[in-house]
């Protein structure tokens, strides 16, 4: 039915972590240090993990689905292809997607993570619950296409047919255009979706942990780590390594677990006499993503929502980090489209406080306490921190701030994908699926700016951190 997997790697702080060293770094004693740099998506950065709330990651392969749209604005027309796009699910599954994004091109080969709305330019949009129903009651979800035409009150539909109408209703709540499907079958189905869809609940993540990062004293257990998923199981497999050196995952009752399910407390059990170190637990397995999920990309490439999932394999990874006094930091970061930026979480489980300094700014987090700093950027801005600490403490965080649609930043018409555009997963050769994908560039780097302290005097003129207690999103 699933199959699962997890490892926990354990290191010991004898140096950085590979490409560390090509990040800018500010020294300040007692604390820990955090240097950035904005760029572009270069060969370099892209060797190294960009930051996963959990879930799904996969790759699209195409618009395979189709029909045709005409958007109308000041007067103007312009003609696209609207559908059903496909991913292809890293360690097996397929997922199917609208685009939520008309207006940003949508780059081939483009990797994608499940991710949350407040994550996306689904934030703070009144109809983001519509939009779910409009997936729940259309094609693929609905696959009886008489049955759906009847609804609508057309003659029939193509599976071509019904994409499309499903995706021109999707943008019409998702970007709030005036298009139309050229045919008109699809258009009524269009109609018919945008009048019946009633506000939805946002769906919960396949697979999540609560926190990601934990942090304590050896000697003692770290954690909870809730899981929370819609698989049926997960597994737990610590290889050698950390076994040996005596780190184990156990229950709320000490208990170590080779299985966890949803609602699970998991803990890291550090020996007491263990040496200042940290671990990762990667958890996997496989099930179904619910649909209604948002899939946003590492580069900037059209924000897509879950229209269909087969059997996928998700993963989310937790760590630990310990010590036996002194400051004993625990991070995580999350996307915040509702102040643009990135929430970076920061708690402090040791026995003194820890500082850190961001933009000549010095933060302190008393021991037993958390705070969330909130990092504005740019629209688009591509992101790469690092963070390090005390006993060689060391987190990445990079990734791209995608909080708006186009029409928002950008005149109509420059990069929307068109059928009369060259498409580089079809450009001198016909396509047997008809993936047409927008022409984009190159996803190379064109500018860095070196450090974070000129990246972030871009925002609004200048440069501003907010420091608050951590919230729970809200939803629809």
């Amino acid at each position: 039915m699933f199959s699962v997997f997890s490892a926990l790697s354990a290191r010991r702080r004898t140096g950085r972590r590979p490409g560390a060293a090509r990040l800018a770094a500010a020294t300040l004693t007692g604390g820990i240090v955090m240097a950035g740099v904005l760029a572009g998506a270069g060969t370099a950065v892209a060797e190294d993990t960009p930051q996963s709330p959990g879930g799904a990651t996969a790759t699209i392969t195409g618009l395979k689905t189709y029909g045709t749209a005409v958007i109308r604005e000041n007067g103007e027309e312009q003609q696209v292809s609207a559908g059903l796009f496909e991913m292809s699910v890293e360690g097996g599954g397929m997922l199917q997607t609208y685009c939520v994004d008309l207006n940003n091109p949508t780059q081939r080969d483009a990797r994608y993570h499940e991710t949350s709305w407040s994550g996306t330019s689904l934030q703070g949009n009144k109809d983001a619950g519509r939009i779910r129903w409009i997936l729940q009651n259309s094609y693929p979800q609905v696959n009886d296409l008489a049955a759906l035409a009847k609804k609508a009150g057309a003659a029939g539909l193509t599976e071509q047919d019904a994409a499309a109408g499903t995706q021109v209703a999707i943008w019409r709540y998702s970007d709030g255009v005036d298009v139309e499907a050229t045919d008109s079958q699809a258009e009524k189905l269009a109609d018919y979706l945008q009048k019946s869809a009633r506000n939805l609940a946002e769906p919960e993540a396949s697979l999540s942990l609560d926190p990601p990062a934990v942090s304590g004293h050896t000697g003692e257990r770290l954690g909870p780590v809730t899981v929370r998923t819609n698989a049926d199981s997960v597994t737990l497999t610590p290889p050698a390594a950390a076994t040996a050196d005596g780190v184990k995952v156990v229950d709320d009752s000490g208990k170590a677990v080779t299985s966890a399910a949803n609602g699970s407390r998991l803990y890291f059990d550090v020996p007491e006499k263990a040496a200042a170190g940290s671990a990762e637990l990667t958890l996997e397995a496989s099930t179904t993503v619910p649909v209604g999920r948002a899939f946003a990309s590492e580069t900037r490439s059209q924000t897509q929502i879950l229209a269909g999932s087969s059997e996928s394999t998700v993963s989310a990874v937790a760590s630990a980090n310990w010590a036996e006094k002194g400051a004993i930091p625990a991070l995580s970061a999350k996307e915040n489209c509702a102040v643009g930026g990135v929430d970076i979480k920061a708690s402090n489980e040791g026995d003194e406080p820890f500082t850190f300094e961001l933009m000549g700014i010095k933060h302190t987090i008393d021991a037993g306490t958390t705070e969330t700093v909130t990092v504005p950027l740019q629209e688009d801005q591509p992101y790469d921190f690092t963070i390090r600490g005390p006993n060689g403490f060391e987190e990445q965080i990079k990734g791209v701030l995608d909080c708006a649609t186009e029409t928002e930043a950008a005149e109509f018409g420059d990069s929307v994908q068109t059928l009369s555009e060259p498409s580089p997963a079809t450009a001198g050769a016909a396509s047997a699926s008809g993936t047409d994908l927008a022409e984009t560039g190159s996803s190379d780097a064109t500018l860095v700016i070196a450090g974070v302290a000129i990246a972030l005097l871009v925002v609004g003129g200048g440069a501003m951190l907010l420091v608050r207690k951590k919230k729970a999103p809200t939803q629809e």
